[in-house]
């Protein structure tokens, strides 16, 4: 072996000649900064009296609020495994009519914002609503309720489900055929095979899926708050907008020891499941799709309600908000401008480009010198994307407030620095860049990985500098990648809700905080135009992540 040939070998085990130390400073400043929303929690609970503290914790309510979000997490994520492992069966191996049609239709539900699902319901299903407005002259007075635990349950199981069903897709895409067919030659029956073999294989994409389901329920505000339902994040704003800042603390550091739990549960089942065989998604030539026969027509039918329900409903209900007539909202000076638009996309697009950046050191430490410091960096990122959102917005509230106060005591001596940061859009920007941080960090981190070490080395042994071989090489290779992650965030923070509506400046209006003041004043049909246009932004997630299918 050459000694090119042995230089590229210990490149591609990952043995460098020097741990750089530059960019383990900058990953690990990085790391700490997405972990500071923890401490500014911690410390504002700190300073709450301990027994007003204990009191806070054993009340009622606050165990009543437990329960309640407790058995929501459960519910809604039982229920989209329910859901989403029969689809994704039903797409990928058997022989259901139009199965890529149904693959689409099925995963558009994650383009739509839950909360704006919950919006549409209630104005389909809730009292006074079209259903309501259609059956009076049928003589039925009243229709079930929508609001509380049920109805919250409905909804955000019918908008998360995708995640269970994309990851699952995915786990039996990957997953080889043939190891069924092994066990059914050995006289195994179908269903004792697919329990045994098949189910087993899933069950790390079902943990996947399920733990964003999870996290997605745990963290979710409009929702809740739309159907009265009280959990921690709804008790959480409403505490904050009381001045209740003790109690909203101590809640937000519940509800992050509850979503501690859940990341640990699942961190367990991956383990357990990291030795299962995973296959190339080959089979040994014969057909391995599964005949529906007489069951086509109920799948089809599973799949019909499905998609009515996520997607019929709620178009049809912002398509008839959108040809209303709006002429006393805009007496009322609330109606639609585009420059909210013009807001949303400017601060997401500032977030998209502040989490290129911070992702890139980060994914290239860990991608290109593994250790388990670079390991413990790249991890910390994902602190703030498990984080909610209301949370997330409390801690900065309690940062700007110290910030503010540290502030007034160096004016008293003349030194000259800004004085607020409260409600400020750097701060809102910050928010965002903690919170999606994980997803520019993830697409950057496979880019680097599908880099060929030995193109860098070569610029090395030509007299490059390590910046010089990375800003040359690498960084036009990664460039899509990173592009990728960027595109996620800006797509995502134009959603966010909670984060937004705790830190926005005033008078700074966005898409999703005018659809929540126009809910609050009645006008419905002024949320018709900035919806539609959140899910066709939304939508574009949605192509991102089927072109990766292949």
């Amino acid at each position: 072996m050459s000694v090119g040939d042995r230089l590229v070998s210990r490149f591609d085990r990952g043995e460098t000649d020097g741990y750089p130390t530059g960019l383990t400073l900058l990953s690990g400043a990085i790391a700490a900064v997405v972990l500071s929303p923890i401490v500014w929690i911690v410390m504002r609970v700190l300073q709450v009296d301990t027994d007003y503290a204990l009191s806070i914790v054993a009340r009622p309510m606050t165990v009543e609020i437990l329960l309640t979000s407790l058995g929501l997490v459960a519910a809604v994520t039982g229920a989209s495994i329910c859901i989403g492992v029969p689809l994704a069966f039903l797409t990928v191996r058997t022989d259901l009519p139009f199965r890529r049609f149904w693959t689409i239709a099925v995963a558009l539900p994650l383009v739509i914002p839950s909360y704006l699902g919950a919006f549409t319901f209630i104005s389909a299903f809730g009292p006074g609503g079209q259903l309501a407005n259609a059956l009076a002259p049928l003589g039925i007075e009243s229709i079930p309720p929508v609001y509380g635990f049920w109805g919250t349950t409905l909804v955000l199981t019918l908008y998360t489900y995708p995640y269970v069903f994309i990851t699952t897709r995915a786990s039996l895409l990957s997953f080889d055929q043939q190891l069924v067919e092994a066990a059914r030659t050995l006289g195994t029956t179908r269903w004792r095979a697919f329990r045994r073999v098949t189910l087993r294989q899933l069950l790390p994409g079902i943990a996947s899926g399920s733990l964003l389901v999870a996290l997605y329920t745990l963290s979710d505000f409009g929702t809740p708050s739309l159907m009265r339902l009280d959990v921690f994040t709804r008790v959480i704003f409403v505490e904050y907008n009381a001045f209740g800042r003790e109690t909203a603390a101590m809640l937000s550091l519940q509800l992050l020891a509850i979503t501690a739990v859940i990341l640990s549960i699942e961190s367990r089942i991956g383990d357990s499941s990291r030795g299962a065989y995973v296959g190339t998604g080959a089979s040994s030539g014969s057909d391995t799709t599964v005949s529906l026969g007489a069951w086509k027509a109920p799948a089809l039918a599973f799949c019909t309600s499905i998609v009515f329900l996520c997607l019929v409903v709620p178009l049809a209900v912002l398509t008839h908000w959108l040809v209303r007539s709006p002429s006393q909202a805009t007496r009322q000076g609330v109606g639609f401008q585009w420059q909210f638009a013009i807001n949303s996309v400017s601060v997401s697009l500032a977030a998209a480009v502040v989490c290129a950046a911070a992702a890139v050191p980060v994914a290239y430490l860990a991608a290109r010198h593994r250790s388990r410091l670079s390991e413990l960096f790249d991890r910390m990122t994902y602190v703030g994307y498990a984080m909610p959102g209301i949370v997330l917005g409390l801690a900065l509230v309690f940062f700007a407030v110290y910030y503010e106060s540290s502030v007034g005591d160096l004016l008293l001596f003349g030194v000259d620095v800004t004085p607020t940061l409260y409600q400020t859009l750097p701060l809102l920007i910050f928010a965002y860049v903690i919170r999606f941080l994980p997803q520019a960090v993830g697409s950057t981190r496979s880019s680097v990985l599908r880099v060929d070490r030995s193109l860098t080395e070569a610029a090395r042994t030509l007299g490059r500098t390590p910046a010089g071989a990375f800003r040359r090489i690498t960084l036009p290779l990664i460039a899509p990648g990173v592009i990728g992650g960027a595109a996620l965030v800006f797509l995502t923070t134009m959603k966010e809700l909670p984060a937004t509506l705790v830190l926005h400046p005033t008078g700074f209006e966005t898409l999703v905080t005018y659809i929540w003041s126009v809910r609050e004043s009645g006008y419905y049909g002024f949320a018709a135009v900035p919806a539609l246009v959140l899910i066709v932004v939304s939508g574009l997630s949605m192509v991102v992540i089927l072109s990766q299918e292949e």
